[in-house]
């Protein structure tokens, strides 16, 4: 690992009053209301995940027609979902720390040396912290080419359910937390989801919700554009969201910059849009919202799960349909995979740091109740964009062996098991791999493994960065996560050469020099 020096984010949110009101508006709520409320918070989520679970990418640009399943015993397999246990390890390393105060890179290294496996944007932060590359650089386009992708969305709730009635306060945290493994689109994604959480407790209606926590975004964003689109729709068209789908997926259906050759798409951005339908169209209803945005499609149980958390802060647990949340007493004491987190534990602490911030924020214990100082949701920032009007322009797989060079010792490899792409994989320093090709940016994919190897990366004879493909454990082959293991993205249109010399230098544990390259994916402006 490289020598580095912790920035210290800390949580904006911590032991300062930081929450922007134009007037002091207070809103009353009892710890019983307040417990019940974070109850259902956490119910929804898995509520919306286990019932979407089934469906995730079965429909991707298109709608899902077929039916959903569901029954009340469904929702204890959300104990072993990414998308509930990913955030609970933020909770548990804020709790076994500082609380509150917990720097941010603290929480992106135990984030990286937690033993379970991680996807796109996350695992790219994992690799970029094991390289000495903390936040906020982990998640900035340079180093991450997932930075727009749906990871910190899915994992941003817990940060609404522990700002109640504080969406700038929770605009604050997200935007430090977020920047582990998110940029721009990516950011805003987790600032959006997170702020309706915050204004939940104490909104009525999923429309209000959404419409507020827009403002917590730059109206300019791509990301903030799509929720919009999907306000517009709806009140044009307020009994056909089929319409207001079919606008988004004209405007944003295209495939994503992380997997830009296939209909998959894991952009925050999309699936943002369908979260927003699930709550407009749903009616304050979690059966309907919930369907909505399963039947949206692309990232179904991630969508479900975001929405469904929602309703489940504005209508508390004890009015949760006994259909959805029936089985949940009977597992409630449970662990959540790769935690020490039960569900009722869970709610515990959850209330414990919500209530730490109603009083750090101008609050404050009345009577048994607790007096909220409300927040007005409001953006405070720049622009920022990963990788503004990108589109695929060409694909360049390792079967074309007329596209590319390469001198030395390469390897053909094929991982098997329904994973049939062929690999270049180089097997000693010196070995090489030039490409040249037209354009605004190139990615070259493939692996991180234990046997990675180090590579310095030149663009037109310049070096661009040095950089591995080294991983503690073997990481990164599922056909849908394929790794960008060396990028840039803001060249000049026209010729360009992308040359990889494998050094000498590598991880001392690394068993090899392996370089493993998949495909070069090319990119152009619009």
């Amino acid at each position: 690992m490289k020598s580095y020096t912790f920035i210290l984010y800390l949580f904006f949110i911590a032991f300062i009053s930081c929450g922007k009101a134009t007037t002091d508006t207070y809103k009353t709520i009892t710890e019983a209301e307040l417990e019940n409320k974070i109850k259902g918070a956490w119910a929804g989520k898995m509520i919306g995940v286990m019932q979407g679970i089934g469906m995730e990418f079965h429909a991707v640009g298109e709608t899902f027609l077929d039916s959903i399943p569901w029954t009340p015993q469904m929702i204890e397999g959300a104990l072993g979902e990414d998308d509930i246990y990913g955030q609970l390890s933020f909770i548990a390393t804020m709790e076994q720390n500082e609380g509150l105060k917990t720097p941010v890179a603290k929480l992106a290294e135990e984030f990286a040396l937690a033993q379970f496996n991680l996807c796109h944007a996350n695992l790219q932060a994992r690799k970029n912290f094991l390289d000495g590359i903390i936040p906020p650089q982990s998640g900035s386009p340079e180093y991450n080419m997932h930075a727009n992708d749906i990871d910190f969305q899915i994992e941003s709730d817990f940060i609404g359910f522990i700002n109640p009635g504080m969406p700038y306060s929770s605009a604050l945290m997200a935007d430090s937390i977020g920047r582990i493994m998110a940029y721009g689109d990516g950011l805003y994604g987790g600032m959006f989801v997170s702020g309706m959480h915050a204004l939940a407790f104490f909104e009525t209606d999923a429309k209000v919700v959404v419409e507020k926590a827009l403002k917590l975004i730059p109206t300019e964003s791509e990301y903030a554009m799509a929720i919009q689109t999907v306000i517009d729709g709806y009140h044009e068209s307020p009994d056909n969201w089929e319409k207001t789908w079919m606008t988004i997926q004209e405007k944003w259906g295209e495939a994503d910059v992380c997997v830009p050759y296939h209909p998959f798409n894991i952009d925050a951005t999309i699936n943002g849009a369908y979260i927003a339908m699930g709550l407009l169209y749903g009616e304050n209803d979690m059966g309907k919202t919930i369907e909505i945005a399963i039947r949206c499609g692309q990232d179904t149980d991630c969508n479900a799960a975001n929405a469904a958390a929602v309703l489940g802060i504005m209508q508390g647990y004890d009015s949760i349909e006994d259909n959805f949340k029936s089985h949940i007493p009977k597992m409630a004491d449970k662990l959540f995979l790769h935690t020490s987190y039960s569900f009722n534990k869970a709610v515990s602490q959850t209330l414990s740091y919500a209530i730490e911030n109603i009083l750090n924020n101008g609050g404050s214990l009345n009577n048994d109740a607790y007096r909220v100082k409300l927040q007005d949701a409001t953006f405070s920032g720049t622009l920022e964009q990963s990788f503004p009007n990108k589109v695929l322009s060409e694909m360049v797989q390792m079967t074309s062996h007329d596209r590319y060079t390469i001198t030395g010792d390469w390897e053909d490899f094929i991982y098997g098991g329904g994973d049939e792409d062929l690999y270049k994989v180089s097997t000693k320093p010196g070995d090489v791999f030039e490409i040249d090709f037209h354009g605004t940016g190139i990615s070259l994919m493939g692996s991180y493994n234990v046997d990675g190897g180090n590579a310095m990366a030149y663009i037109n004879g310049k070096p661009l960065r040095e950089f591995n493909c080294y991983h503690p454990r073997e990481a990164g082959k599922w056909a849908a996560n394929r790794q960008h293991i060396i990028h840039v993205m803001n060249l000049e249109e026209g010729n360009h050469t992308l040359r990889i010399e494998v050094l000498n230098e590598k991880h001392p544990e690394s068993t090899g020099h392996k370089i493993y390259i998949e495909r070069a994916v090319i990119f152009s402006d619009r």
